[in-house]
């Protein structure tokens, strides 16, 4: 199969080694000279470092030749920007009308509180069959080829199935669900619940706390998944409760080490700066907070979290919030 992958960032490349393990991947990013670097030493040195393209991965900074590798029917276009970039990258691939559409962002459209899905409806309407795949999955992992399962959401079966084809087998093991609301916000919150997590490790406030807010944290994201039309069942998997546990605990995760990060009394200014790579949880937030509160769902958590990223309320200030908090029902 042919597979072309916009976005050579640690995610992108990692996707498209792994892809190449049994289709023709072309890998393409806009910097033309990091591009060629990576055709002449077969890896991606500015951010996957270490691990050779197999011989099945090209690289290319002419977006027309991307879509010209992906024009077949059998073929898929994978999208592996930020969510920030989810819109230009489909407005830009709009003249070449790809057929199969997958998108590898996690997250909320920051200015509209739209989930990548409605962004893609936005876009390209309802005639173009695309999907999101989602799971716990770090790069690193990924690009080593160590044991992995994701989930591909599709109101396409065909899709869906195209998806399964090109990456399931041998270490990767792909799901398939229609619920695609429910993946996408599985996906997207886990990622504020890290912040919220490595800041109360970054204080030393102990596992006790850690397990506390992971399960709170999980509870926020399915009150928000059923309030937006997605089903409870799905956060109990791969791409809600999976996710959550793997970002929320590894030492790989971005979110978490922006949450380590604050509780040593960082900017975000300088987090940002030094940790070299997008993460996703921090503008997502932002429009997550402002979408429960239009929606009326109750979010603790990512409220306290978006006032430490964007109020200047202190770690342990939005610690002493959270505790303060009045009993409850658990499932409430």
């Amino acid at each position: 199969m042919n597979i072309s992958v916009l976005g050579a960032g640690a995610w992108g490349t990692a996707m498209a080694i792994a892809f190449a393990a049994k289709n023709q991947v072309l890998l393409w990013g806009r910097n033309q000279p990091a591009m060629s670097a990576m055709q002449v030493q077969r890896q991606n040195s500015d951010y996957l470092p270490g691990f050779a393209f197999p011989p099945g991965l090209q690289v290319s900074a002419d977006v027309s030749a991307a879509m010209a590798h992906v024009a077949g029917l059998d073929s898929l276009l994978i999208i592996a920007t930020s969510v920030s970039g989810l819109r230009p990258t489909l407005q830009s691939c709009l003249p070449y009308q790809p057929k199969n559409i997958v998108w590898l962002c996690k997250g909320f459209e920051e200015t509209t509180q739209l989930l990548p899905h409605q962004v893609a409806l936005d876009v390209l309407g309802g005639e173009t069959a695309f999907g999101a795949l989602s799971g716990p999955s770090f790069a690193q992992e990924v690009a080593k080829g160590l044991p992995c399962a994701l989930t591909i959401a599709s109101a396409s079966g065909a899709l869906s199935q195209r998806v399964v084809q090109a990456l399931h087998g041998n270490a990767m093991r792909v799901y398939s669900s229609d619920d695609v609301v429910g993946v996408e916000v599985g996906g997207a919150v886990k990622n504020i619940m890290a912040i919220a997590t490595g800041v109360a490790d970054g204080m030393g406030l102990g596992l006790n706390a850690r397990a506390a807010l992971m399960t709170r944290g999980l509870a926020e994201i399915s009150r928000l998944g059923v309030a937006l039309g997605g089903r409870a069942e799905t956060l109990m998997g791969l791409t809600g409760v999976g996710d959550l546990i793997l970002t929320c605990t590894g030492d790989l995760s971005r979110n978490r080490k922006v949450g380590l990060a604050l509780a040593q009394g960082k900017s975000l200014d300088v987090i940002v700066q030094e940790l070299g790579h997008v993460a996703e949880g921090v503008r997502c937030a932002q429009a997550v907070r402002a979408l429960a509160q239009r929606l009326g769902v109750d979010m603790p958590i990512t409220d306290a979290v978006a006032g430490v990223l964007f109020d200047g309320i202190s770690s342990q200030q939005m610690i002493s919030r959270l505790l303060a908090r009045d009993a409850k029902q658990e499932n409430h």
